[in-house]
């Protein structure tokens, strides 16, 4: 006798079909909240920055990533030495951006996802802070910060302190900024003469970088001053 094969039953294939349905849900809803999360936290605590240039060697170099921490309240707090993340525009950039909206998104996308540097936002070391008298350079070649000489190990080898003579009293609430790798730096000297001269407010620092991420090989902490 020939069989007829059962027909499927109605109510498994609706138990199949909102099976998957809840599944997606389950899936799409955990990305949200992921992403969410990642927001808050890049947002307000810790985010990632894209190195776009030498100006930081030997510390950090052109393609490198580090860890910026954002919930410290970076007003009157900045130490001398502290390696920083500070938004330039209105001092180091114009305020307006001549991008097109589609350009802005891709870049601020690549920005955010660490695969890209940003046109306005800048990574220096702290020279100067409110209050500090900053003069470039005394007999022995070196930066005096209130007239005591300031040793740097972290200038790149075979550069000079600068090569730009410069004498700048700090305000309070502001900092002096300048590139490890002083001869391949555009940092506070080379607003000397403008609007502002070179002094950033506190305010625009967005955070201090504390860990150097990748590549893997270099990964090491970026170190604080004492004070």
């Amino acid at each position: 006798m020939h069989e007829t094969p059962a027909s499927r039953s109605p109510v498994g294939e609706h138990t199949k079909r909102r099976s998957r349905c809840t599944g997606w849900r389950f899936v799409f809803s955990a990305v949200l909240v992921a992403a969410l999360l990642t927001g808050l936290v890049r947002g307000f605590l810790i985010d990632v920055y894209f190195i776009p240039s030498a100006s930081m060697e030997p510390l950090l170099t052109e393609g490198d990533r580090v860890l910026v921490s954002k919930f410290e309240d970076t007003r009157g707090s900045v130490r001398r030495g502290d390696v920083v993340v500070f938004d330039g525009r209105g001092s180091f950039d114009p305020i307006t951006d001549p991008r097109s909206l589609p350009e802005r998104i891709v870049a601020g996308t690549g920005q955010w996802l660490g695969l890209s540097g940003s046109d306005t936002v800048y990574v220096k070391r702290v020279v100067g802070v409110g209050g500090d008298h900053v003069v470039c350079c005394s007999v022995d070649g070196r930066l005096t910060v209130n007239g005591d000489g300031l040793d740097e190990p972290y200038l790149h080898p075979g550069d000079a302190a600068s090569e730009n003579a410069f004498d700048v009293v700090v305000p309070e609430g502001r900092v002096w900024l300048l590139g490890d790798h002083r001869s391949a730096s555009m940092d506070s000297r080379s607003l000397l003469g403008a609007p502002g001269g070179g002094l950033i407010a506190e305010d625009r620092i967005i955070g201090r970088a504390f860990q150097l991420v990748w590549p893997l090989d270099r990964f090491a902490p970026i170190e604080r001053p004492a004070g």
